[in-house]
């Protein structure tokens, strides 16, 4: 990355802080806390002031993350960000309550404008009420433990037919037609993730009773009531989500269960196994896009200007700033991310490219996250400068649809185009399920929190195969099937933030059907929300990009029909 630069100068801070000495940091809390207020302007100045250090210190952990991730196997770059979580991080939580107190005290004394902050105020007022200090050393825990997950998950490799690979890696191997090449490589992997299956496990149930008691302390029911209010879902209750479950169970799982039966046909097989679902059904070559990475950088900064070219001419700006990492390589942690580093005001892509198709459709999705960071990033409050989950996943999920219409920058050959689309859009239907199976299991998790292991694997299966796992073929592989779930990161990492990605889905949906009619005013709808960032409700938002927020069978049942008719096409 280039030397980061503020967006806008500072104000408050000075030029050089230290934002991993507890005691500097502390300091310019206690300055806001301690600051007399006289009027509504210093109350305004106030809360822009806080913006400031908060935008400041934000971004410092998450260069510190970045450079973690980007490489686990060094130990000074794993330190520096565990002193940031297990000292910086505690050291703050009670005073960014104080300031939240003063807030709400102060507001009662000078009239803040309702339309601006009004939603800036319900997410303080929420944060007040589920605040409680003894919570504070047991999200340490919980984040020094998900540190460890990363670590275990980012040292997991494979000899694999004489060459070490990281599992992004022996992934390719799941598109080649050889189903015993496939089969090997399958097994392979799954074996090295059972290596550390109980260390994982272990690590779950810590995380589980800790996020338990962070309920308890809260005088919440149970931890997902508290998560609702702790991830500010002010427009959907639980409830929602699990019709949303049934709703898929109902409507989705069907074509899904089409698709596998189609594909079973073309691969004339009886059964399909876990190796049998990535491969081309009609035995062809797996799609290879791109050699190195570089030419995946340049295929996606030309889709982006054929989409829109201001949206072409930010992504050459992230090239050419250094901000993006996109290679997969030893020592990198799994997955990929869009990561805003606040104070300048500027997005990273990190991912693990390692040539396949998926990897085109994921630099989609993580630059539309980079696009709405750009998008909203004039605001002058943190808090609107990021959106809620549910639609930065609109974000997301659209650029992939729209984006999706220009693959002929990494296939020449029409026919590879429209295999790589009709992939995608199975792979919509089966995240829209996934997203269930995850949300559904979740949820059974926190309501029965005192669950024994045993019973763990077991609910697993019987929500795994409610939402069509039994579809494919899982014998003499129990073991495998019983973790499934720990590849899921989510489900460690950042509980119940996963139903965003079917809420999200069914917005990108939207976007591109009304794309299909008037791609222009389609994009402007699709900006034009992204540009609101955090600023208003989650409907306000849909609507200001020309969709419905809804994922009830009313939206999901005319959706599903078009995708439907979409396959038909290819």
């Amino acid at each position: 990355m280039d030397k980061l630069v503020s967006y806008t100068k500072r104000q408050f801070l000075p030029e050089e802080v230290a934002f991993l000495d507890v005691k500097s940091v502390q300091n310019f809390h206690n300055l806001l806390i301690d600051k007399e207020i006289q009027s509504l302007e210093e109350l305004e100045q106030w809360i822009l002031d806080r913006s400031e250090l908060e935008s400041a210190l934000d971004q410092a952990g998450s260069i510190l993350y970045i450079q973690m991730t980007c490489q686990t196997d060094d130990a000074s770059k794993s330190e520096a960000y565990k002193n940031f979580l297990e000292n910086i991080i505690p050291a703050i939580k009670p005073l960014e309550n104080q300031l939240d107190k003063k807030l709400l005290k102060e507001r009662e004394r000078f009239s803040l404008d309702e339309k601006r902050y009004e939603i800036y105020v319900r997410a303080i007022q929420t944060d007040v009420e589920i605040f409680e200090e003894k919570n504070v050393p047991l999200q340490t825990k919980i984040d020094l433990l998900s540190q460890e997950y990363q670590t275990i998950c980012g040292a997991m490799t494979v000899e694999f037919d004489g060459k070490e690979r990281t599992l992004p890696e022996m992934g390719k191997f799941l598109f080649e037609p050889d189903r015993d090449l496939r089969e090997r490589a399958w097994r392979a992997t799954a074996q090295r993730r059972l290596q550390d299956k109980d260390k994982l496990d272990q690590i779950f149930d810590k995380m589980l009773r800790l996020r338990d008691q962070i309920a308890k302390n809260t005088k919440s029911d149970n931890f997902a009531i508290y998560k609702f209010r702790s991830l500010h879902r002010f427009d959907y209750t639980p409830e929602d989500c699990k019709n949303y479950h049934q709703t898929v169970e109902r409507l989705v799982v069907p074509l899904w269960a089409e698709i596998l039966e189609n594909r079973k046909k073309q691969m004339q097989l009886d059964k399909l196994r876990p190796w049998d679902t990535a491969v081309d059904s009609l035995g062809r070559a797996a799609l290879k896009p791109f050699e190195n990475v570089e030419k995946l950088i340049n295929g996606c900064r030309n889709i982006f200007q054929k989409v829109e070219p201001q949206l072409g001419d930010q992504f050459a700006q992230m090239i050419d700033g250094g901000f993006l990492d996109l290679a997969s390589r030893k020592g990198k942690a799994p997955g990929g991310y869009q990561s805003t580093l606040n104070e300048a005001r500027k997005p990273f892509i990190f991912m693990n490219a390692v040539g396949v198709d998926d990897d085109v459709w994921t630099l989609l999705h993580e630059a539309g996250h980079a696009f709405h960071a750009l998008a909203c990033r004039h605001d002058s409050l943190l808090d609107y400068r990021h959106g809620p989950m549910e639609f930065n996943e609109v974000a997301s999920m659209s650029m992939e649809l729209l984006g999706g219409e220009y693959l002929s920058e990494f296939y020449a050959n029409k026919e590879d185009e429209q295999r790589s689309k009709k992939e995608h859009f199975e792979d919509i239907i089966f995240i829209l399920i996934w997203v269930a199976v995850i949300d559904a299991f979740q949820f059974w998790m926190y309501e029965n929190p005192d669950h024994k292991p045993e019973e763990r694997k077991e609910m697993w299966g019987k929500i795994y195969n409610r939402f069509g796992g039994d579809l494919i073929d899982w014998q003499g592989l129990e073991e495998e099937h019983n973790f499934l779930w720990h590849r899921q990161l989510h489900i460690f990492e950042v509980p119940f933030y996963y139903i965003e990605y079917g809420i999200a889905q069914l917005g990108a949906l939207q976007i591109w059907l009304n794309s299909q009619k008037d791609w222009e005013g389609a994009i402007t709808h699709y900006r034009q929300g992204l540009s609101l960032g955090g600023s208003t409700t989650l409907p306000e938002l849909f609507k200001s990009a020309g969709i419905c927020f809804d994922f009830s069978e009313k939206t999901i049942a005319p959706v599903m029909n078009a995708v439907k008719s979409e396959l038909k096409k290819f």
